[in-house]
Order: C-alpha cells, then sequence, then structure tokens
C-alpha cells in the first residue's frame, strides 16, 4: 500500500530550488503552493476555544509547522494574514516547515544564511509562541546538501567531519538557545526499507553513523544542556511498518547503552487509511503493535511527542462529508492510543488547512480529489480533524489496558 514516507520523495523538487535561492536561505522550499497575490476567502468563525488553551488544561501544548514566504503570498505562511490567524488563534509552539533544514541555513561548507529563519522566529517571538528547532542533521544522503556529497574532507577526514558537524550544530543553535527549547537534533535516521541506519558522506568521514549521531546529540547537549533533545522519526502504526520500527528501538537502545543524551522520541504521525476496511476494524488491528513499541520506548526512559501529525484517506470515497469523518474518527482512535502515555507531552501537525499541506502535490488520489489532512479546509473552516484533536484533549487520559 501507498505509504505516508512519500514526503521525502516529493520534497527533492522543493530542495532543488536552494540551489538557486542560497543568498535568500533557501527557506521558500517550505510553501507546495506557488506564490499568488490570490487572497482566500477569509477564516470560518473562530472556535469558542483553542487548541493550545484545551492542551494547557493538560499540561501539554498544541502546535504546527510553518513557512516563510514573501507578504501576501498565497502560502501556508505567518506572512499569509489568514493562514497566521489560524497559527494564533489555536497554536502555542510553532515548528519550521524546512527552513531550518541544512539546505536551508547552510548554503555552503564555510558560509550560513538565517534570513528567513529569522522573519519566522520574530514572529513567532511577536506573538508569544514557543517554536521547535527542527532539525540540525537529517540523515540522508538525499537530504544532505550538495556540497556536503561533493565535499573534500582533506588528509584527516575524521577530524573535517566532527569539525563540520560541531560547527554546524554550534552555529545554529548559539544563535536560538536562548527561544529553542526543543530541537529535532537527528531526523530520519533509520530506514524504512530494512531497518537499517542511512550513511552520509559526512558519516563515512567521520566513521559510522552511529558516532556521527552520538557526536550530533553531544554537541548539542554542550550547546544547551537544558534543552529538550529530540529523534525524530516517521515510523507509524501502519503494519508495514514493522522493520522501521524495530530500526527505530535498536537505535533508541543503542543510545541509553552509550550514554548519548537523547530525551524524546519523535512520533511524526503522517498516519493514513490506505485500506478499504471500517476505521474501528483498522484501529484494532493496528493498536497492539503500535502500543508494544511505544511501550518499549517508554520503557528506556523516552518521553514522546507527536511533531507531525495529519491524515490521508486513500482509500475513503470522494464524498467529503463521510471522507472527512472517518479520517477524524481515525485520528481519534490513534490519538487514544498516544494520550494513555502519560510520557506524551506536545502535540504539532504538520500544518493547519489543507490548501498548503506538503500532501496536496504528493502521490494523488486516484479519483484526483484534493488531499484533506489538516484541522482545517482550504477554505479555513474548521474540520471534523480539528474536534478529534480537541476532544483528545478534553477527554481523562485513560490507563493502557
Amino acid at each position: 500500500m501507498k505509504r505516508n514516507w512519500t514526503r521525502r520523495e516529493g520534497l527533492a523538487a522543493l530542495i532543488g530550488l536552494a540551489a538557486g535561492a542560497c543568498s535568500g536561505g533557501g527557506g521558500g522550499m517550505a510553501t507546495p503552493a506557488a506564490p499568488s497575490p490570490t487572497r482566500s476567502p477569509g477564516p470560518a468563525p473562530t472556535p469558542t476555544a483553542s487548541l493550545n488553551q484545551a492542551a494547557r488544561k493538560r499540561n501539554m501544548r498544541f502546535g504546527s509547522a510553518y513557512a516563510w514566504s514573501p507578504p501576501g503570498a498565497d502560502a501556508g505562511s505567518f506572512a499569509n494574514p489568514d493562514y497566521a490567524a489560524l497559527l494564533e488563534r489555536d497554536c502555542g509552539i510553532l515548528v519550521p516547515e524546512n527552513e531550518m533544514k541544512w539546505q536551508a541555513v547552510r548554503p555552503s561548507a564555510t558560509t550560513f544564511d538565517f534570513d528567513r529563519f529569522d522573519a519566522m522566529m520574530d514572529y513567532a517571538t511577536r506573538q508569544g509562541l514557543a517554536v521547535r528547532g527542527h532539525n540540525l542533521l537529517w540523515h540522508q544522503p538525499k537530504w544532505m546538501p550538495a556540497w556536503e556529497r561533493n565535499h573534500d574532507f582533506g588528509p584527516d577526514p575524521k577530524a573535517e567531519g566532527k569539525r563540520l558537524l560541531i560547527e554546524h550544530i554550534r552555529t545554529v543553535m548559539g544563535r536560538y538557545k536562548d527561544r529553542i527549547h526543543s530541537w529535532d537534533v537527528v531526523n530520519e535516521a533509520v530506514s524504512n526499507q530494512d531497518g537499517t541506519l542511512y550513511t552520509t558522506a559526512l558519516s563515512d568521514a567521520i566513521g559510522s553513523a552511529e558516532a556521527t549521531l552520538d557526536l550530533a546529540f553531544r554537541t548539542a547537549r554542550e550547546e544547551s544542556p537544558d534543552a529538550q533533545l529530540v529523534y525524530n522519526d516517521y515510523m507509524s502504526w501502519e503494519p508495514d511498518n514493522a522493520e522501521h520500527r524495530a530500526g527505530v528501538l535498536k537505535l533508541l537502545k543503542g543510545f541509553r547503552d552509550r550514554g548519548v543524551p537523547v530525551d524524546v522520541l519523535g512520533v511524526q504521525s503522517h498516519i493514513g487509511i490506505f485500506e478499504d476496511r471500517p476505521v474501528d476494524q483498522l484501529a484494532a488491528d493496528y493498536t497492539p503493535e503500535w502500543r508494544d513499541f511505544l511501550d518499549r520506548v517508554t520503557g528506556m526512559g523516552y518521553d514522546l511527542v507527536i511533531t507531525e501529525l495529519d491524515v490521508r484517506g486513500d482509500a475513503l470515497p470522494a464524498d467529503v462529508t463521510a471522507r472527512d469523518r472517518a479520517m477524524a474518527d481515525y485520528a481519534h482512535a490513534y490519538l487514544d492510543v498516544m494520550f494513555a502515555y502519560p510520557q506524551l507531552r506536545d502535540v504539532l501537525v504538520w500544518g493547519m488547512c489543507d490548501k498548503y499541506s506538503w500532501l496536496q502535490n504528493r502521490d494523488p488520489r486516484a479519483d484526483g480529489r484534493p488531499k484533506r489532512p489538516c484541522p482545517y479546509d482550504a477554505s479555513f473552516r474548521v474540520k471534523p480533524l480539528r474536534g478529534a484533536i480537541a476532544d483528545a484533549f478534553a477527554r481523562p487520559r485513560q490507563a493502557r489496558s
């Protein structure tokens, strides 16, 4: 069945823009829709309470990804007033979609460009919104910048590789460490194909993937002793993720065995309905193995954060009402499992509005209809998915059975 990690494949075209936009930081790659002067129809009436207010009642936070764009652009950006209204209404914490990744902030081995993310950070500060750092190392070869793949590591590759990585983490964290207290230090280092660790030119120089990831976390801890350090990955509760989950467990156990300072597993939660079966049957089938995975993660002492929640409905009919209801029910069942863990901290969606979701331009539905993965629709109207998230925050925490 089609899988949720196609985001990584689909980002290739966007990240390719970074090479031509180095002087501007490459941050524009976050927006799936091309900039346009067209304005949206405007937001729906304000819900009675924000999602973050509901989250705060159980000592959690709700948030979303956001992007940079020029003022007036039709984008999922703080510069779009309609999208900004959603962020300001519902969120207590934000995360950059692409603008902190190596391709965006490090156009060469010797230069950094923070213009776009500085603007995003300044917006969040003005609004009193916290920000997560995403990310300090996306450890897959295709998501490292071209200059890294072709870098001359010289006569002492290990020393040069360590220098590059340490410099990158210290520079980025040092710039924002007084304002960012949760960092995706490493993103997606485990292959979904066989559960092994990806290698890059950087890790080849340093000596191994394990040594590279360990160095990233140790450097982050030295730079920011009190920050929440997160390993972020996209393993999911659907059954064909077993190899990936096993690889993540092996990595997390290795961190503990080696004394690596990792605090949290970031559970991206790009979930979806890929089978033509009732939602309750899917949830009943998926829950036992997923719960076993979470038990093992939390049993090692890790906390949890839902970092990138959205919902696909690939196997659902075109009818919007039926599709939205089923997707909300599916998210409801998934969140029931996640919220049973007291180790769960924050919940962030990967975009607030269907119009700007990264999913719209990737792996299209067979009927060609737009996807509806976010809490608000393309016209900024509230959807049942938002209600499912609000209900998850409102319900008493259920003990695991």
